[in-house]
């Protein structure tokens, strides 16, 4: 988390050493939780390494996954840590995953010493759209089968670690069509 603060902003080593004395550890066991639905999202996690998904039921009961989170990304369910309204999905580690954790109260904390902080989170805020934007237009724009060669660019290595039924949900396509795809690419 540090590093990505500091590719942002510029900080001092001052900065650095009360940033890490607000960041805290954990350790997530494959299948865990990290965030169940009704629930507030009080903190933003950094993956150290791991993968997490963010999912939902939709009104006919079926899960949904909504994003993965790969290492070095961040992962929160954004609306629920800024409205502070309940969460609308459940985010799940995929894998054993080591997360970096900040609390609401202690990004709030940093954001109230100064500009520099709080450019780091409106620039990390800017990001969290860009992305969200890109996945909403990738729907709109792209087949299934490029939305699977996008994410087989940028995320090969850890594919083989989702299961199938979570990665065809998350392109919007079945199960029986992602191995269509997968083996024409393959």
């Amino acid at each position: 988390m540090k590093s990505v603060f500091q590719s942002i902003q510029n900080l001092s080593h001052d900065e650095l050493a009360l940033l890490e004395g607000l960041i805290t550890f954990r350790q997530l066991k494959k299948g865990e939780l990290l965030l169940k639905e009704n629930q507030i999202c009080n903190e933003i996690v950094f993956i150290k390494k791991g993968i997490l998904r963010s999912f939902f039921f939709n009104h006919q009961g079926d899960e949904i996954t909504n994003c993965f989170a790969f290492e070095n990304e961040f992962m929160a369910s954004f609306s629920s840590f800024i409205t502070q309204n309940v969460a609308e999905e459940n985010i799940q580690a995929l894998a054993d995953t080591e997360l970096e954790v900040i609390s609401r109260e202690n990004l709030q904390k940093l954001y109230g010493l100064g500009t520099h902080w709080q450019e780091i989170g409106r620039k990390l805020t800017e990001m969290e759209y860009v992305t969200l934007q890109k996945r909403m237009i990738s729907f709109q724009k792209l087949s299934g089968t490029q939305r699977y060669e996008e994410l087989y660019q940028n995320h090969q290595k850890y594919l083989q670690l989702i299961p199938l039924q979570y990665l065809a949900s998350y392109l919007g396509v079945t199960p029986r069509h992602l191995s269509r795809i997968r083996k024409a690419i393959l």
